[in-house]
């Protein structure tokens, strides 16, 4: 049988067995945390009044263009006047009339969809918007005299040139040259297309061929005319020295050494005490966790990151906030989706005593009757053998999936000499290990790995064995794993809409594992901390979600190139 697939954040699902139904998010007796953490350092979040949202120019016209397009649509689906009609088909040439209500029909649908990027200020959605509108309106008098929908359109026209000013956010430059490869092929299809048509030649293949042609290489000519600034992840040595730093002094966030991922770019403050580790992926700007450095700095160093994806044409997004920043997000005017809880367990209050933690017990007492020993090893001091049965460990688990995770796990389990791998082996076999980061409370969970072929009960006997090292070490908190939705997963009632979005959930666990995660770090009875998602506006959550799981690679499907080299032993 395969090994099921890693989750974003630990790995830890297929430990568990699939639950039947769950009571409850928060387990009985575990305790729900939202604020300050105890003995971590306490916040303080500055506040400034909000300003008053108003409807900015680009938003109107935006606006505006989507009505016009809907007035274009119904206006070219409805019949016309039948005086007006008359009089136009006696001026024109036959054929244009028709012609004229396809045109208003194809250019309405284009500037409700063009609505959208004028919301945002596209400058290339302002010359083409210009186009569709002129286009539209002269269409309105060509199919049928239609003045007040030609005079609707020509309003917009002169509204968009009055506030051509407002349109400043740029294209992305490095599509300039696929876009001059596909313009010159589109035309060689529409060439092709019209010769056919002056010949005669008769042949409805060739037609939807060149149909099909033409709507694919137009479809890509739009893409790339109108798609914002691109950027590729970029860091430098110095920059690293600095970001590592920064984390080992002010990482009071348990994804604060996350951010040493080499698939991520930084921006920092004037002062270079704080910063903000974040990646574009499709228009988002996706910021990991919050910011980390001097506090004070944290407003500011939002609202210029914000000041930029703006001038960019980006949304900004917030990934996995913490409860605490929450009073800095409504500050900012962001809007903040609960998208689960972060599972945390205390190691000096950790106990295998009692009936609730049983199965765990009986766990930990069966894998040492099997013979397996624990020892934790840092990243740096893992030698040849030892990191060619991690690694064989790591690949026999994954299978053909890929690495996932962006946010809370490391993109190279051995480059950061600081993290631990705390490792169950038997003999000179490793059978399961856990990949430990630090943080300024303890240390977070980053990926958690075991042969599909070692008994039951490996991953419970890894954490407890991990929890009661901790406990020696003084570690204040062990992060384990952060689990989505665990508020619907685990309320059982609600009503028809909660239903089924958990019955979806729960459809979905095969893949993303959600439910048994949930189900197996409720085992250690841990503190529940509430993770956010921040956008600025509602609407931009279906998009930045659809990046977010774009960036976490849980929309790559397996195979063969999720693979790596076979380890040598």
């Amino acid at each position: 049988m395969a090994p099921t697939p890693p989750t974003a954040r630990g790995d830890t699902a297929a430990a568990a067995p699939a639950p039947s139904g769950l009571a409850s998010a928060v387990p009985s007796g575990a305790r729900q945390v939202t604020g300050r953490r105890v003995g971590c350092p306490e916040r303080p979040v500055p506040s400034v009044p909000v300003p008053p949202r108003i409807v900015r120019a680009e938003v109107a016209l935006g606006i505006a263009a989507a009505v016009v397009g809907l007035v274009g649509i119904a206006s070219a689906l409805t019949p016309e006047f039948a005086n007006r009609s008359d009089f136009v088909r006696g001026v024109l040439p036959p054929g244009v009339p028709g012609a004229a209500r396809i045109l208003a029909l194809a250019f309405g649908l284009a500037l409700v969809w063009l609505s959208r990027l004028l919301a945002r200020r596209r400058r290339r959605a302002w010359h083409l918007a210009v186009a569709l509108v002129t286009g539209i309106s002269i269409a309105h008098l060509a199919k049928g005299l239609d003045v007040e929908e030609a005079a609707l359109g020509f309003a917009l026209l002169v509204a968009l040139l009055r506030y051509r000013a407002r349109f400043d956010v740029p294209g992305d430059p490095r599509s300039v040259r696929p876009l001059l490869a596909t313009i010159p092929a589109l035309a060689s299809v529409a060439g092709l297309a019209v010769l056919l048509e002056v010949r005669g030649s008769e042949g409805d293949r060739w037609e939807d061929a060149f149909a099909a042609a033409a709507l694919v290489l137009g479809t890509r000519a739009l893409y790339l005319w109108l798609r914002p600034i691109s950027e590729r992840v970029r860091q430098s040595a110095e920059e690293r020295r600095l970001v590592r730093r920064l984390v080992r002094s002010h990482g009071d966030d348990s994804l604060a050494f996350f951010s040493l991922r080499l698939d991520k770019s930084y921006f920092f403050s004037p002062t270079r005490r704080s910063f903000l580790a974040y990646r574009v992926v499709g228009g988002s700007a996706l910021v990991s966790g919050g910011p980390i450095g001097a506090e004070a700095e944290f407003l500011d160093l939002l609202g210029e990151f914000r000041r930029v994806c703006h001038a960019r044409g980006w949304r900004f997004a917030l990934l996995s906030v913490p409860g605490e920043l929450l009073p800095l997000v409504h500050t900012l005017g962001l809007r903040a989706l609960k998208i689960g809880d972060e599972a945390v367990v205390r190691p000096e209050s950790f106990s295998l005593d009692g009936r609730a933690i049983r199965k765990v017990r009986q766990s930990v007492t069966r894998l040492e009757r099997a013979g397996y020993e624990f020892a934790v090893v840092g990243a740096g001091a893992v030698d040849t053998e030892l990191r060619a049965e991690l690694e064989r460990v790591s690949d026999v688990w994954r299978g053909r999936h890929v690495e996932r995770g962006f946010s809370m796990a490391m993109d190279d389990l051995f480059r950061e000499p600081e993290t631990l791998f705390a490792v169950a082996r038997r003999g000179n076999s490793v059978g399961g290990f856990l990949h430990l980061v630090p943080s300024a409370c303890g240390f977070s969970l980053g990926a958690m790995r075991r042969d599909p072929a070692t008994p039951n009960g490996l991953m419970e006997y890894l954490i407890v064995q991990t929890l009661l090292w901790a406990r020696g070490r003084r570690a204040a908190e062990l992060s384990l794993n952060f689990c989505v939705f665990a508020d619907l997963l685990g309320d059982a009632g609600g009503n028809h809409l909660r239903a089924a979005v958990r019955a979806a959930l729960r459809a979905g666990d095969r893949v993303f594992q959600l439910e048994r995660l949930l189900v197996f770090s409720r085992k250690f009875n841990p503190e529940w901390r509430p993770r956010y998602l921040c956008v600025e506006r509602i609407s931009e959550f279906p998009l930045v979600g659809l990046a977010y799981l774009q960036v976490e690679s849980l929309l790559t499907p397996p195979g063969p190139w999720a693979r790596r080299p076979a380890v040598k032993v």
